[in-house]
């Protein structure tokens, strides 16, 4: 039996995620705006400052990206099945042109400004959906090849060394960090040989090794050799004396604030709108931190649903997955509710200072237009293969009768 309504539930979810998400940012990026506005009224560009600018983008971000949801609902999956690769090597291209015509933050080339959009585009974004969608359709398409070291495991190495490459020389190594173990949960799921997993997974850690140690800054006279340093300096700060990192105000600063925020309103809230972190204290705060906010301003309750609505979203994505008989559907449903199941996890984890500050936005809660339209296309596709969900009855009508009696 097949269900001609989209999973309402998983909609409705996602949609508490988003309002809530934008009645957050209304509190949060107060300062923030003030102080953009500012600087675009003494340059003469505005008449005078406000406190709202990052409010008023937000919601173009969301109206954009509920429309598109709409439209990409109502397409059958089949149809990104078909283009997957061509879609994926036209993301491929936008990271190489990237490279030549670029938005420089944060120490990343990472965004192309298009004129008439009203944020930035970031292809990387992009890529984490697009990275599912097309290893979704090469998994289903050699399907008897994939525990086969040629046929299999080569090429898949290959689709992602690409992606790495492209996204390393941006430099965005926390990118990195999210698509290779969900590509490698993928390849898992689709019947991978445990060998090649753990061969991918001493590739993995080789990287990372690679990244930390051979392509450090040197510590001495503070000067930035390459362009992967902040990556080791994040790491160098996670691991030291946060006393020392405060008092210089290094990275360690931002996640020290955020747990101040988070340890100041654990269970005693502040009430909201009256954080004192998003004041300065906290910078970025509308973007990687914003979980510390909520915590800060809102009761426990608030900030726990917020994680449940995250583990049903993972949950009723494995569930469409486990229940549609197409592989490319399954294989795309579990990538996409892994996706941001795993962004929800660093994200938080960021702000409880158990990894090292990645730059990774909290899902449909963040500011951030090519995060949430990126994300709003996955969860249309999701929401089109749940319309094909088999529903196997347990008991037959005749057996619920008998049943009721």
């Amino acid at each position: 039996m097949q269900h001609k309504n989209i999973d309402y539930t998983l909609f409705f979810a996602v949609i508490c995620l988003i309002i809530f998400g934008m009645i957050m940012i209304s509190s949060v990026s107060v300062y923030g705006s003030f102080r953009v506005t500012d600087i675009m009224a003494k340059a003469g560009r505005i008449e005078e400052a406000y406190n709202y600018f990052y409010v008023l983008r937000n919601i173009a971000h969301i109206f954009i990206s509920l429309i598109v949801l709409a439209v990409v609902a109502k397409i059958h999956y089949s149809f990104f099945e078909k283009c997957a690769k061509y879609i994926f090597w036209i993301i491929l291209c936008m990271l190489g042109f990237v490279l030549i015509v670029w938005i420089t933050l944060w120490w990343a080339k990472g965004w192309i400004d298009i004129p008439w959009l009203p944020f930035t585009i970031q292809p990387t974004e992009f890529l984490k959906l697009w990275l599912i969608i097309y290893l979704a359709a090469f998994f289903k398409k050699f399907k008897n090849y994939i525990p086969s070291l040629s046929d299999g495991f080569i090429p898949y190495l290959i689709i992602i060394g690409i992606c790495v490459l492209l996204v390393w020389l941006q430099p965005d190594f926390w990118t990195i960090m999210v698509i290779l173990p969900l590509s490698a949960f993928i390849y898992f799921y689709a019947g991978a040989n445990i060998k090649h997993l753990i061969i991918t997974a001493l590739l993995w850690s080789f990287l990372v090794w690679s990244v930390y140690s051979l392509w450090e800054y040197d510590k001495t006279t503070g000067q930035n050799l390459n362009n992967l340093w902040y990556i080791t300096q994040r790491i160098d700060n996670f691991l030291a004396d946060n006393k020392e990192a405060i008092k210089n105000k290094t990275i360690n600063y931002q996640t020290e604030q955020a747990l101040i925020a988070i340890w100041s309103g654990w269970f005693t809230w502040l009430g909201f709108g009256k954080s004192i972190q998003k004041f300065g204290y906290l910078p970025e705060v509308q973007w990687d931190f914003i979980f510390s906010v909520i915590v800060e301003e809102l009761w426990f309750i608030w900030w726990l649903g917020l994680l449940c609505i995250y583990l049903f979203i993972g949950y009723r994505g494995w569930y469409i997955a486990n229940h549609v008989n197409d592989l490319f559907a399954k294989y795309s449903a579990l990538g996409i509710s892994c996706w941001i199941l795993l962004q929800a996890c660093i994200n938080i984890w960021v702000n409880l200072n158990i990894v090292p500050l990645t730059g990774i936005t909290l899902p449909f809660v963040s500011y951030g237009g090519s995060s949430l339209l990126a994300l709003c296309i996955g969860l249309g596709i999701l929401l089109n293969i749940s319309r094909y969900v088999e529903v196997k009855n347990s008991f037959s009508r005749k057996q619920r009768k008998v049943f009721m009696f």
